[in-house]
């Protein structure tokens, strides 16, 4: 216990000190100064974070041998600890830019014994600092090899808050080309009413879009790339990448949409004018291309000028539309009388309350026209990585903005439907008198005159004559009737809400503001798709989704700017400016930005759905059934605009979709699809726990011991072929000595790469244990969960039995009664080459003689060269000897060549035998039937041959149900023989029709059934004598000494004796199967049962041995005589 003197001495001293946090750091002053963290975490007393020292506060001090606390009323001193105190370091992305190199001590580095080192009494309660200075760093770093960096200052980067930020930008946005020039056309069709619902309902879906993407920005930090990283970090890279790609260059064609209604504006302005460069059309291509340049000339000189243009845009904006409300509360005069403007009128509001569709048009046409001018809600997320707050900015920007917009757009539609007919003529009599009086000095009009007219009512002059009625001017009165009397104008009605795209010109109190008001709506939004598509772009590139992208992704130095993905998104802009067809480009994108929103409120719906604890939006306003319904508007929106269209919108996306679900990027997002699969799969495992088992419903569910499952490629291959879409595969491993010693090995990830290049439906599970044995019986109790548990042990056959220890012969019996203890049913198959890559003396070699002319494999023999040589320790799947890497290293792990040529691939494989067997003498060459026994079973069809099943003693029919499950797939092409055993001649024929009929019962096809009624002759003699020498180290030698408790592995004469019978007739069987098998493609056999405490292990392998020795693909096959078969429905 610490003293009281102690403490207070302690106090005293602390109570000097200031009350910053004191931590030594490991991260370098660049990446502080480039990070935006203020971790309060300081070295010095002069940083600017800190703030004033306050006496008698908390002072902490970490090192490696020391960690103190003090306050002014109470000091607790900590030494000789190794924690680290919670950071915000600790959690970062290791990737991450602000991740520096602070991290939490490791478990071991907790709870392993320390090693006292040197003659440091303090060595033995200590370590070398966890978060040391950055002069350990740089030793330990360049003790690796790396060389040191300088650091580098970068530059501030511009932060903007949420006005700034998100507010603005989705307002101008917002308040597009379609306030100016096409509110009033929406409300001379559809009618007060009816506008004011298609703004709510464009305000509804994107209101639920934005509470969407604001519960989906708030579960993280958001970075660059807007709804593409919403969408891609919500559903996973399939869908994020289609919609990030679809995305940026919808942004991108929206800079060319803007900049063609800027042009078509001014265009029409210059033609008021009477000016006009070459014609219509060309004059918006002209005028378009130089202001795409001037846009791109705005970009380049950074988010800084961009921002300050875009406040300077939203006021030009605001000030059009207070312009026009004010010219709403203007007298009308006779020139805005006769183009419909009557000022605010109860009856002009009622006539145009109510809907009148014309021509084609109806609620879904005006609502597709409209809808665009609802878009632009992802401006403030689309330069997420440019905010200052993102979580906050997003959802309060995105909101406020269309709240504010929606009640502009129901005000502005009002008020039009309040002062504007729905056709006016623009007839003015005074003038038309003055035209007729300046061309006729000598006369007056008289009643039906025919006139005249010279641009009565526009800039053009007609040469036709119409009749005009006979009228005084003091006594025409601009009626509803008189104004909207279409017939007095040859041409009819031109002006009105129906006919007058420049009705709000006309309105308001000076015209002139208003074409500011476009030029403002579509430069704004222009500039700010400039700027958003080459975002995305780079974020989508930056995540390699598609290949040959990653190119745009690079940076400036000085701004972070994609500068690459700017210029592709400027040329993109330019091509689209250049069709200057405005209503051939907006259908196009308006689809686009339908499908993003759509999905954005899908992943919401979806990751709410699937609910993983990772789930924990600091925005709570959000409910998934309203994100579906989102979801399903926009769906709806999309087909009502132009089906066609929306078509092939979905079929673009869903093209993009099936090319990244087949690349597979090497990604891991942590996407509601994870979290769906894990709900699925525990949701139906515990769901099959309550079903009981049936015979009809059987599957093979094999535990397959292969150690490293790339050393035995053969045995994976072949099992896979069993169980691929039928039952569970699990490749288990075995590794000799002390958990703590081989964590690496353990959740390391090679297995499952191996599995993925050789397309193996597998998991791994491994073992580590003091011997083989032990570790074989964990798996066979632990392997699996539930109804997914292993009833089936498959291993491969001990090659070097004879030549191996013992002990080590005996653990691989011993596992066989294991496995039937435990009613699993055991396979071992064995090949003549091995089932690897020579690993071991005993199963094969991989080496031949220099002077063998065997030729090398062909291309399809050799595709097991891709493999990478990743690193390995010490796996064993079977007692040392069999098939194992005897402790070796492979060398580090390598990307894999795109060379796949057959030398190629050779020298792969000659590669990666010789880090693991070792160093052999030169000149040898590599044996090529080795490696085409390595591939055997990797390949989709088997080219020919039987499969001959030796059906020699009932254990349920797992023996006749495999090889039908091998002829389903990759075996198709070879028929299956089934040899049985017979007692007596004369009752072959019955015993071959009764197997043939449980055949047809048990719906199994056979292309030949034989029975053997010699299987009981005596063997050969020479067959015996080669038996013999093969048994005979396994036999007690009683007259040395030997005992049976010495040598539980040897047989003692008593038990040659009694087990004879059984011994003839394997030697008996081996003799009938190379008569008939021995051109077979593979070769499966009932299992010899081993009853305990009867037959030992060296006489067992005798039997299996000589059964399998020198044969083709051989499975011999035990089920747990329970039945698998049925013909009962």
């Amino acid at each position: 216990m610490l003293g009281t003197g102690e403490v207070e001495g302690a106090g005293e001293d602390m109570k000097k000190s200031s009350s910053r946090f004191q931590v030594a750091r490991v991260d370098s002053q660049a990446d502080r100064r480039g990070s935006g963290d203020n971790d309060g975490d300081v070295e010095h007393d002069d940083s600017p974070q800190s703030g004033p020292a306050s006496p008698g506060g908390a002072r902490f001090s970490v090192s490696s041998l020391n960690f103190t606390y003090d306050t002014a009323n109470k000091t607790c001193g900590w030494r000789n600890t190794h924690e680290a105190i919670p950071s915000e370091d600790h959690y970062r992305n290791i990737f991450s830019a602000t991740a520096g190199l602070k991290s939490r001590p490791t478990l071991a580095e907790l709870h392993e014994e320390i090693i006292p080192e040197d003659n440091d009494p303090r060595s033995r309660n200590n370590r070398e600092p966890l978060l040391g200075g950055q002069k350990q760093v740089d030793a330990e770093l360049a003790d690796l090899g790396v060389p040191e960096v300088e650091p580098v200052t970068k530059t501030a980067l511009v932060k903007f808050g949420w006005i700034q930020g998100v507010f603005i930008r989705c307002l101008l946005n917002i308040w597009g080309v379609m306030l100016f020039i096409r509110l009033a056309w929406c409300v001379a069709h559809a009618g007060v009413m009816a506008v004011i619902g298609i703004i709510l309902l464009s305000g509804c879906v994107t209101t639920i879009t934005t509470i969407s993407m604001s519960a989906i920005c708030t579960n993280g930090v958001v970075k660059g790339g807007g709804a593409y990283f919403l969408i891609s970090r919500s559903l996973g890279p399939e869908f994020g990448g289609p919609i990030g790609l679809v995305f940026s260059i919808a942004n991108a064609v929206a800079v060319a949409m803007y900049v063609v209604g800027f042009a078509e504006t001014a265009v029409a302005l210059m033609e008021m004018h009477g000016a006009e460069m070459v014609n219509f059309a060309s004059d918006i291509r002209i005028i378009g291309i130089i202001t795409m340049f001037v846009l791109f000339a705005i970009t380049l000189v950074g988010m800084e000028w961009e921002s300050r243009a875009q406040i300077v845009l939203l006021v030009v904006l605001l000030i059009a539309l207070v312009n026009f409300v004010i010219g709403t509360f203007l007298p009308p005069t006779d020139y805005k009388l006769a183009r419909g403007f009557t000022g605010f009128s109860g009856t002009t509001f009622k006539a145009n309350f109510l809907p009148d569709f014309r021509g084609s048009e109806s609620f879904a046409s005006v609502f597709s026209v409209f809808f665009p001018a609802a878009t632009g809600i992802l401006a403030g997320a689309n330069i997420s990585g440019d905010l200052r707050d993102p979580q906050k900015a997003i959802p309060k920007g995105t909101l406020y903005a269309i709240i504010i917009s929606s009640i502009v757009y129901i005000v502005v539609a009002g008020m039009l439907g309040a002062v504007l007919m729905r056709d006016a003529n623009g007839f003015e009599p005074a003038v038309l008198l003055a035209q007729v009086l300046s061309s006729n000095t000598t006369s007056s009009p008289s009643a039906n005159t025919t006139v005249l007219v010279y641009g009565m009512a526009t800039n053009d002059s007609a040469n036709n004559t119409f009749q005009v009625p006979s009228v005084n001017p003091s006594e025409y009165v601009f009626s509803p009737e008189n104004v909207a009397n279409c017939s007095l104008m040859r041409e009819g009605c031109k002006y009105g809400l129906f006919h007058d795209y420049q009705a709000m010109m006309m309105i308001s109190g000076y015209g002139y503001l208003i074409t500011a008001g476009i030029f403002s709506a579509t430069l704004s939004s222009a500039l700010a798709s400039m700027v958003s598509a080459p975002k995305v772009f780079q974020a989508v590139c930056k995540d390699g989704i598609f290949p040959y992208l990653g190119w745009f992704s690079a940076v400036s130095a000085k701004s972070e700017m994609p500068y690459r993905a700017f210029v592709l998104t400027f040329f993109l802009g330019l091509c689209f400016t250049c069709i200057g067809d405005l209503n051939a480009i907006a259908p196009m994108i308006s689809m686009f930005f339908l499908a993003t929103y759509a999905l954005i409120n899908f992943s919401c719906f979806d990751v709410a759905l699937a609910n993983p604890p990772g789930w924990r939006p600091a925005f709570r306003y959000y409910n998934k059934w309203a994100s579906l319904v989102g979801f399903l508007i926009c769906l709806v929106v999309m087909f009502l605009i132009q089906w066609m269209m929306a078509l092939g919108c979905v079929l673009i996306i869903g093209t993009a979709f099936m090319y990244v679900k087949h690349v597979k990027p090497d990604v891991n997002w942590g996407s509601s699809g994870q979290a769906h699969v894990y709900r699925k799969a525990l949701k139906f495992s515990l769901k099959l726990l309550r079903t009981e088992d049936h015979i009809k419903n059987f599957r093979p569910q094999v535990l397959v011991l292969t150690g490293e499952p790339e050393n035995r490629p053969a045995l994976v291959d072949f099992v896979s072929h069993v169980t691929k879409n039928v039952g569970l595969m699990v490749c288990g491993s075995v590794i000799i000595g002390k958990p703590s010693d081989h964590l690496r090995q353990i959740h390391s990830p090679t297995a499952y790469n191996f599995f993925q290049r050789r397309k193996a439906r597998s998991f791994y599970s491994c073992a580590v244990a003091p011997n083989f044995r032990l570790g074989v019986q964990s798996l066979l109790q632990n392997v699996g969960i539930g109804k997914f548990r292993p009833n089936l042990l498959v291993m491969g056959f001990k090659c070097n039995w004879n030549e191996d220890t013992p002990e080590n012969v005996q653990q691989y019996f011993s596992t066989i009664h294991d496995a039937f203890d435990l009613h699993y049913g055991v396979g071992i198959l064995r090949m003549r080459e091995g089932l690897g890559m020579g690993l071991d003396a005993g199963d094969a070699t991989i080496f031949n003689d220099p002077n063998d002319p065997t030729p090398p494999p062909t291309d399809d023999e050799l595709s097991l060269s891709d493999n990478e040589d990743e690193e390995k320790d010490n796996h064993h799947s079977l007692p040392n000897g069999h098939e194992s890497n005897n402790g070796r290293n492979a060398k580090p792990a390598k990307k894999s060549s795109k060379d796949t040529s057959p030398q190629k691939r050779l020298e792969t494989v000659v590669e990666i035998s010789q880090s693991r067997a070792g160093p052999k003498d030169g000149g040898q060459a590599i044996n090529t039937e080795v490696i085409r026994a390595m591939n055997r079973f990797n390949l989709k069809k088997i080219p020919g041959g039987t499969i001959d099943v030796w059906w020699l003693y009932d254990d349920g029919g797992l023996t006749l149900l495999v090889p039908y499950l091998l002829k389903q797939k990759a075996w198709k092409k070879c028929p299956i023989r089934i040899f049985v055993p017979g007692t007596r001649k004369g009752e072959i024929d019955r015993i071959q029709r009764e197997l043939v009929g449980m055949l047809q019962k048990f719906r199994l096809t056979a292309k030949e059934v034989e029975v053997l009624p010699e299987i009981n002759k005596v063997p050969r003699e020479e067959s015996i004598r080669t038996f013999n020498t093969y048994f005979q180290p396994w036999l007690l030698d009683e007259e040395k000494g030997e005992t049976q408790e010495e040598f539980p592995w040897k047989s003692t004469q008593a038990e040659v004796d009694l087990l004879s019978d059984k011994t003839k007739r394997h030697i008996r069987l081996r003799e009938l199967l190379i008569e008939r098998s021995s051109q077979a493609a593979l070769i499966v056999m009932t299992l010899p049962m081993p009853r305990k405490g009867t037959c030992s292990a060296g006489l067992y392998m005798s039997w299996v041995d000589t059964l399998t020795r020198d044969m083709p693909p051989f499975l011999l096959l035990r089920g747990n005589q329970q039945s698998v078969l049925t013909f009962y429905s």
